[in-house]
């Protein structure tokens, strides 16, 4: 007698198609049925706008040392254009040579931070570093206009610059009568190298420019211009106002280049880079013989942010309630999961879904979402509304690339949606609201403001922004650092000591430390 036994179904222990699906839809439901959480993270964008918008609330008052606007270079960027240059237009292909046998300087006070010879007006040396002497090519006479230079330097040496942000190293060494330096600039079309030489006879190239767009006919000729002098100062580093004074020996032209009169101008103004120290002094260009003798100051430079830009904003200065939207954020992200285990709901959510780790996910990819469309809709508005609002009420705005714009704008959302992730996992690991939030705060808030506010040395300061989560608000600074200009390039001015994508992977790595130990202990803990 055969007996046949009843068997249960077979029950697959694969989740079942668009489980994962279901489950992100399930979060999404449940987040945005909990009106604490809606209300608080609308509040975050709101409160983003509204610390923004106040930071431009102020009126400058302008009178005869106002901020004006900023030039525009080619590339976007604001800068400094000024200095005095003899010039002419000339039409077509050719070159220009020169012997430059001296670069001295004069400061208001000596400056400290000055090199060189003493200037030859009774003041004490200041020389600058990056004062600039030599051979421009530059498209107008309209500040920010496109150019190629090539030059002796205070302190640097022969350089080859063109277009405010690049900057070619050529042979070091001072010159002097006993040891002049032949400059020259070579046109063809829209390339221009420049060379140089020690004696006349052996040249060596520095360096290549490709203009875009290069008139046929630029202004084409000699140029000297000199930065503030840095010195330090019982609290920091301070910026006295400086004069540069360059010796033109000889000038020729070849080529297409026939020559004509030559013109004497200054571009721009000293683009408070030397103030009425310039105004006092004067600046101007003697002809000499077959030469010049040129005296100017200003700088053909990218502005920086530091005290170089005073009375001028950033893009920086209209995300500063970025800070209390984070912790607004970081607030919804961990009651996202301890709300659940305070109230005995994580068995039930993790019963329902198709696995633990998966659970997981599913609520950060919706408080990574939300906290990210927070971000970015607030400094979509904020920035450049603010920008707009400050110029209105006399602040100029630093003029960054769009590029840079478009990264610091979306680089809010990332900053913000990476912050309740962390946010969130830590909830995962620590299951305490309190505990959590505090660990996020402490981890990147506080290292922030410290860094920031100038209360620790410099180098501590740059400790804590290269190894803290903190790091990751390098994503939002707007400002360039450039070895060409002179600045205090610190915390408490505005610069990271990390790139603004290096930064924002070191708290992508806490973030990525924390979710993987969620996830495991997610896994092996009882719910």
């Amino acid at each position: 007698m055969t007996t046949t036994l009843d068997r249960a179904p077979h029950r697959s222990t694969r989740p079942a198609r668009g489980g994962f699906g279901r489950l992100l839809h399930a979060e999404w439901t449940k987040f945005r049925t909990v009106r604490a959480w809606v209300l608080t993270t609308t509040g975050s964008a709101l409160v983003i706008c509204l610390v923004g918008l106040l930071a431009t609330a102020a009126v400058h008052e302008r009178g005869g040392d106002a901020p004006g606007a900023l030039p525009v270079g080619p590339g976007g960027e604001a800068v400094n254009d000024s200095f005095t240059f003899v010039h002419q237009p000339l039409t077509g292909d050719g070159t220009l040579t020169v012997s430059v046998s001296s670069l001295t300087g004069e400061g208001e006070d000596g400056g400290g931070g000055g090199v060189g010879p003493k200037g030859g007006k009774g003041g004490k040396s200041a020389l600058a570093p990056w004062a600039k002497a030599g051979i421009i090519v530059k498209d107008s006479l309209e500040q920010g206009s496109s150019y190629a230079s090539v030059m002796v330097t205070g302190a640097h040496g022969v350089r080859m610059q063109y277009d405010f942000t690049h900057d070619t190293a050529g042979p070091p060494g001072e010159v002097s009568p006993e040891s002049p330096r032949l400059l020259r600039l070579k046109r063809s079309g829209d390339v221009i190298t420049g060379y140089q030489s020690p004696d006349g006879d052996h040249w060596t190239e520095v360096g290549t420019a490709r203009l875009p767009g290069l008139s046929r006919t630029p202004q084409v000729g000699l140029f000297v211009t000199s930065p503030s002098v840095a010195e330090p100062t019982g609290t920091g580093t301070g910026f006295s106002p400086a004069v540069a004074t360059g010796t033109f020996d000889t000038v020729s032209l070849k080529g297409g280049w026939s020559g004509g009169p030559w013109l004497t101008g200054q571009v721009g103004r000293d683009a408070g880079t030397s103030g009425s120290y310039t105004r006092s002094t004067g600046s101007g260009a003697v002809a000499s013989g077959g030469g010049f003798t040129l005296t100017g100051a200003g700088d053909i430079a990218p502005v920086v942010g530091g005290p170089a830009a005073s009375g001028v904003r950033t893009v920086e200065n209209f995300l500063v309630g970025a800070f209390a939207g984070l912790i607004m954020l970081v607030v919804v992200a961990t009651s996202c999961i301890t709300a659940e285990y305070r109230r005995g709901l994580i068995a039930v959510t993790l019963a329902a879904g198709p696995g633990r780790s998966r659970v997981l996910v599913a609520k950060v990819l919706v408080t990574g979402s939300v906290a990210f469309a927070a971000g970015l809709a607030s400094a979509a508005v904020v920035v450049p509304f603010g920008g707009s609002r400050s110029a209105a009420n006399g602040f100029p705005v630093l003029t960054v690339p769009t590029a840079t714009e478009l990264r610091v704008v979306v680089g809010t959302g990332l900053l913000l949606a990476t912050a309740s992730v962390l946010a969130l996992a830590l909830g995962t690991v620590l299951r305490r609201s309190a505990v959590a939030i505090t660990a996020v705060v402490a981890g990147m808030v506080l290292p922030y403001l410290l860094a920031t506010a100038a209360v620790l040395p410099e180098g501590a300061s740059d400790w804590l922004l290269k190894v803290t989560p903190a790091a990751g608000f390098a994503l939002l600074q707007s400002v360039e650092r450039y070895d060409q200009v002179v600045s205090v390039y610190s915390p408490a001015t505005g610069y990271h000591p990390l790139a603004p994508w290096e930064g924002f992977a070191v708290l992508c790595a806490y973030t990525a430390l924390a979710f993987g130990a969620a996830a495991v202990l997610l896994r092996r803990r009882d719910a």
